[in-house]
């Protein structure tokens, strides 16, 4: 049944004159957009002072970063010396070619940009972009579905495709299963975490999408079958490239949550221009102004009582009519 659906459907999803437009670049665009909507979303829930200008300063620079990133990572990871000998293909993007690793690279760097632009702690905003990011993952998978590209091994299961480029053999439909454990299963994890009345400790989201996208992605890649042009690597009939670029993303983001745990800095926004914490004690917020305004609980009734005191008899020597 999968089969026939496929069948059904084409990588341009309407032209506009002379112009078509394909589903893989719509899969980019709906998902910025839906993720600068979940930041935005997040951003409210965690009392962080995000306004429009900076989710939309966020998500230029991220597009941005992501593009370049994404094509040079497959320039220099899957090129094999090809760009080298014709630099003019390299932003060539009319033939295809993104790499994610290389995407994520980039993604960070224009993240980073827009920390600094914004004023924002680098910290949370990576913490956000990982919990958005799996849904642009999951929307750029379906896309290479519909384009019949990375497709995975021969397979005789019901729900086997035959991908036009990939023989008469019924194949994995390996960008399904990328945008079912990268994408759906990755986001309802990290979502739901972001809800908790006690957040993690900053790094821990970050550090927990690392790992979760590097683990289904090596999972999927025994399945998926790898660039003809590079093959197995190390003389093996297993490890591919995809792995290999995976295996560290799991080290860093461990490294991630053991700082995270470490440290035990709390989610940090900002509001009126100042930082504020997300306390432990439920989330709720507490700036400087309300630290400096609360009163110990140590104070004695009489304290407080002089206290009150003085600040009315301050007020009452500051009315117009006296």
């Amino acid at each position: 049944m999968l089969n026939d659906i496929y069948q059904m459907l084409d990588p341009v999803a309407f032209t506009i004159g002379p112009f078509a437009v394909r589903w893989y670049g719509l899969g980019y665009i709906l998902g910025f957009a839906l993720a600068g909507l979940l930041a935005y979303k997040i951003c409210k829930r965690w009392k962080i002072k995000f306004t429009v200008d900076g989710i939309l300063i966020l998500m230029i620079a991220s597009i941005i970063g992501t593009v370049l990133g994404g094509r040079l990572g497959y320039v220099l990871f899957y090129g094999e010396g090809y760009y080298f000998q014709h630099p003019e293909s390299i932003f060539n993007f009319s033939q295809g070619g993104m790499s994610f690793h290389g995407g994520l690279i980039g993604f960070a760097i224009g993240a980073i940009i827009s920390a600094r632009i914004n004023k924002m702690p680098i910290g949370t905003l990576a913490e956000i972009c990982g919990i958005c990011t799996p849904i642009g993952l999951g929307l750029v998978r379906i896309a290479n579905f519909i384009n019949g590209e990375l497709w995975g091994k021969t397979t005789d299961l019901p729900w086997g495709v035959i991908f036009e480029s990939g023989g008469a053999l019924p194949r994995h439909p390996s960008q399904l299963y990328e945008a079912f454990l990268e994408g759906a299963v990755l986001l309802l994890i990290l979502y739901l975490l972001s809800r908790r009345s006690k957040l993690f400790y900053r790094g821990t989201y970050f550090g927990i999408f690392l790992i979760g996208y590097a683990v289904f992605r090596i999972a999927v890649e025994f399945v998926r079958l790898p660039d003809a042009h590079i093959g197995y690597l190390l003389g093996t009939e297993w490890l591919t490239m995809g792995m290999v670029l995976s295996l560290p993303m799991v080290a860093v983001g461990i490294g991630f949550i053991v700082y995270a745990l470490k440290t035990k800095h709390p989610q940090m926004g900002m509001e009126m221009g100042e930082m504020v914490a997300v306390a432990e004690d439920g989330g709720e917020v507490h700036s400087r102004d309300d630290a400096d305004r609360e009163v110990s609980i140590d104070d004695s009734e009489e304290e407080i009582e002089a206290s009150v005191q003085a600040d009315s008899a301050a007020f009452d020597s500051k009315r117009p009519d006296k």
